[in-house]
């Protein structure tokens, strides 16, 4: 059983910065494209950022020169750099992976952005 488990998160001032980690519990299994959603209640989930196999990456307009995604093959990890943070940012973060049947999910990572 393949678990996606991530860690970063935490309260930052408007204007901080945090970085996300998303680490997978084997490394025998290899991902297509790796993503990061964020859910706000209320709210359908969003895509936020997403990178395939190849480094082709992909962001939603809303953090477009703000966060940056990559990965680590070897590791099977995927990474969330994000800068001069907003309050609308505040979300739970959410780690997904595409293997070779199956979408993978992690349970999610507090981000607060204060203002």
């Amino acid at each position: 059983q393949v678990q996606l488990v991530e860690s970063g998160g935490g309260l930052v001032q408007a204007g901080g910065s945090l970085t996300l980690s998303c680490a997978a519990s084997i490394t025998r299994i290899r991902f297509n494209d790796m993503a990061w959603y964020r859910q706000t209640p209320g709210k359908q989930r969003e895509l936020v950022a997403s990178i395939s196999s190849s480094g082709r990456t992909n962001y939603a307009d809303s953090v477009k020169g703000r966060f940056a995604i990559s990965r680590d093959n070897a590791k099977n990890s995927v990474y969330l750099q994000m800068s001069s943070l907003k309050p609308e940012d505040t979300a739970v973060y959410v780690c997904n992976a595409e293997g070779p049947l199956l979408y993978y999910w992690g349970q999610g990572t507090q981000v607060t952005v204060s203002s």
